[in-house]
Parts: structure tokens; C-alpha cells; sequence
């Protein structure tokens, strides 16, 4: 093998590498099979920490930005290490807890907070699997990928509950099932956006739907994605979906009794959760490690063509928390309910619809899928915002009770 053959597929060689090392100092197969998968599980979990020290300052930087402010400009450089900063300030500050409080529900909640953000990355794909190693770069390629995210979201809110509750405060407690009642209502667009893609692909492997992306389905099915990404947001609690801290009470939420590194936890769990579910995105509309056959030329550049997409993902997240504002609950829940649960299931009958038809184009058929479900979406929007149209003419009209007593007046 020569140097440029090694390069071209470093990690998959270095792995290779590291398990022919183990095998030649008298380990087991199985043995080094289990050290092997150990150290890849610890490059990803130090990946997904790493996440908080990155968008911490990108975040407040862009943010300062876009409201034509510095930002932060005193932690050297330029407030690019104000994610260590952070941290010593967590790490100094005092733990204190609720006199009543469950101490074990309290206590538990924000380690178990973390764990469903970091095992998502066990069905993430960074790299195409090759034909000398026929495995892929990350932890396993689940036939039921797309249904493990989904459980994994399960827990995630009852996390939440168990934080609220835990706390024996009022305002935790109601800052917990207002979560929860978010958490709930953008789960269903969620999911059925998530079984759009199923669907047209006949397979629930996240590895298996990049294989088959000869076409970002972000370009075939522009309605799912957008559901998608509005439903990761506030799956998320980002702006403007951020009802943890509602403005008639001024709390934290469910988070309100935590300090030092427990609540500093529940940060690290927002910041991971978010870097994978940029990384679920670009899995599922953006063609994931794809880039225009380099991921096959060069294989070592597949994770950063990953990562490149989920960064413009999470650029797209912050670029919507610094442009809307936020939302009340009963405006977030009618928008999931009214708005974004009908749209997705019409994409959803619509993609059924072109897959049991029977189109012409043997070879050519994703492409002529693609532009069918592609026609259908641009009219499902046209429709859906003609809609909108005649429901804010209707709203924004004077009723006649209120204008005949205008006119009485006058």
C-alpha cells in the first residue's frame, strides 16, 4: 500500500492498524475487537463534548453579529476560549440543592440528560464502509437507526419531567410539563418527516439512506426537511422555541433549582444534542458524507464533508434564533398541531403516492422520483401559502359588530 493509498483512507487504516497490533501482542480476536470498538465509542463521545468548547463562542459570536454588537472580546483570543472560561465558573460555584427535594430523581436527572445526546452518535455515519474493511466510520449500522433516534428522544423527555419534579419547586414543575407538552407536539412532525424518508428510501439504516442519496433530499422533499429542522429546534429548545425561560415568570424552567456542574450539564447536553441532530440532518436531506464522489476519492475527508454540513446546519439554527422572536406556548403547540402535523402528512401521502406509482425511467428512476415528489412540494407550499394568505386577510379583517360601533361613535 502506498503513502497516498494509506492517507486517502487514514482512519479506516488506523483502526485496521491498531487491531493487528493488538492481535500480534497475543490479544484475542474478540478482545480486540471490544478494544477497538472502545476507542472508536471514546472518539466520538470526545467529538461530542468537544461541541460545547466550539459553539460556545460561535454561537455568542454570531449572535453578537447579527445585533451589531463585539460579542465576547476579554477571554483571549478575541473570546474564542470563553467556553473554558464557562467551565472554571462551573466547576467553582457552589452545589446547591432543595431542602425537600428528591435527591435521587434531583441528582439523577442531570447525568442521564447526557446520555441520550452522546448515543446518538452510535447510528451516525461519518464515511462510506470499503471493500478491504467493510465497516463504516462510527459505532454500528443499525437496520433500525432512524427508530433508535426516535427512542432516544423518549427518554429525553422524561428527563425533563424527572428535573421538574425532582426540584419540588412550582415553577420547575410547570417549566417541566411546558417542555414536555413541546417535547410531545413536535415529536409527531418530527417522526413523520423521519418516515417520509423511510419510505422513499425502504430502509430505517441512517448508513443505508446516505447510500441512497444519489439526490439531497433536502432538493426532493424540501417539505420534510423544513418540518424537520423546525421540529429539531424546538425538540431542541432553541430559540424561538425556547419556552424554558417563558417571560411571565423569569425562571429557568425545569432548571431553575440546579447550579454549578449540574446545571452546567444540562448545557453540555443541549450543545451535543444539537451538533447530532445537525449531523441527523444533513444524514437525511443533505447526502451526509457525499460530496460530488470525493467521499470515494478521499475517503479521509468524508467525516469533514460531515462536518462542514452540520456546521451550515447549525448556522442555520442560530441564524433563526437572531431573526425571530420568541413565540407563546399556545402559539408553539397551535403551530405543531394546526400547521406542521397537516403539512407533513400530506408529504407523507405524497411520497407514497410516487413510490407506488409506476414511472418510467429504468436506471433513471430516482431522478424522475425526484423531480415528481420535487413538482409535488413546490404546490404543497404554493397551497399551504395561499392558505396562510387568506387566513391573515381573514384575521387581520375588522369584524362588523366592532365596525358598526366605530361608526356609532363617530
Amino acid at each position: 500500500m502506498t503513502f497516498i493509498e494509506y492517507v486517502s483512507n487514514l482512519w479506516v487504516n488506523l483502526a485496521m492498524g491498531l487491531g493487528r497490533q493488538l492481535t500480534a501482542w497475543g490479544l484475542s480476536e474478540t478482545l480486540t475487537t471490544v478494544i477497538v470498538n472502545f476507542v472508536v465509542i471514546l472518539v466520538l463521545v470526545i467529538v461530542g463534548v468537544m461541541t460545547v468548547i466550539v459553539f460556545t463562542p460561535m454561537e455568542r459570536k454570531i449572535i453578537a453579529r447579527m445585533q451589531d454588537r463585539p460579542g465576547p472580546n476579554r477571554v483571549w483570543p478575541y473570546g474564542l476560549t470563553i467556553a473554558f472560561a464557562d467551565a472554571i465558573k462551573m466547576l467553582t460555584k457552589e452545589l446547591i440543592s432543595p431542602k425537600n427535594a428528591d435527591r435521587l430523581i434531583y441528582n439523577a436527572a442531570p447525568i442521564l440528560i447526557v446520555f441520550p445526546a452522546l448515543m446518538i452518535y452510535a447510528v451516525l455515519p461519518f464515511g462510506p464502509p470499503t471493500a478491504d474493511a467493510p465497516f463504516r466510520l462510527g459505532v454500528a449500522d443499525l437496520n433500525v437507526g432512524v427508530l433508535y433516534f426516535v427512542a432516544l428522544g423518549s427518554i429525553s423527555t422524561i428527563v425533563v419531567l424527572m428535573a421538574g419534579w425532582g426540584s419540588n419547586n412550582k415553577f420547575a414543575l410547570l417549566g417541566g410539563f411546558r417542555v414536555v407538552n413541546q417535547l410531545l407536539a413536535y415529536e409527531v412532525p418530527l417522526i413523520l418527516s423521519m418516515l417520509a424518508v423511510v419510505v422513499l428510501t425502504g430502509t430505517m439504516s441512517t448508513q443505508q439512506i446516505v447510500d441512497k442519496q444519489s439526490i439531497p433530499f433536502l432538493l426532493v422533499m424540501p417539505v420534510a426537511a423544513l418540518a424537520f429542522v423546525i421540529g429539531s429546534m424546538a425538540e431542541l429548545n432553541r430559540a424561538p422555541f425556547d419556552l424554558i425561560e417563558a417571560e411571565s415568570e423569569l425562571v429557568a424552567g425545569y432548571q431553575v433549582e440546579y447550579s454549578g456542574m449540574r446545571f452546567a450539564m444540562f448545557y453540555i447536553a443541549e450543545y451535543v444534542s444539537m451538533f447530532a441532530s445537525a449531523v441527523l440532518i444533513s444524514t437525511l436531506f443533505l447526502g451526509g458524507y457525499k460530496f460530488f464522489g470525493l467521499e470515494n476519492l478521499a475517503p479521509v475527508l468524508a467525516p469533514f464533508i460531515v462536518f462542514g454540513k452540520a456546521f451550515f446546519v447549525i448556522f442555520c439554527f442560530l441564524w433563526f434564533r437572531g431573526t425571530f422572536p420568541r413565540v407563546r406556548l399556545d402559539q408553539l403547540i397551535g403551530f405543531a398541531w394546526k400547521f406542521l402535523v397537516p403539512l407533513s402528512l400530506v408529504n407523507l401521502i405524497l411520497v407514497a403516492f410516487v413510490i407506488k406509482l409506476d414511472l418510467p425511467g429504468g436506471t433513471w428512476l430516482p431522478v424522475v422520483q425526484g423531480a415528481v415528489l420535487l413538482l409535488g412540494n413546490i404546490i404543497i407550499l404554493a397551497v399551504t401559502f395561499l392558505i396562510l394568505k387568506r387566513v391573515a386577510r381573514r384575521s387581520s379583517a375588522v369584524p362588523p359588530a366592532v365596525r358598526n360601533v366605530a361608526a356609532a361613535e363617530r
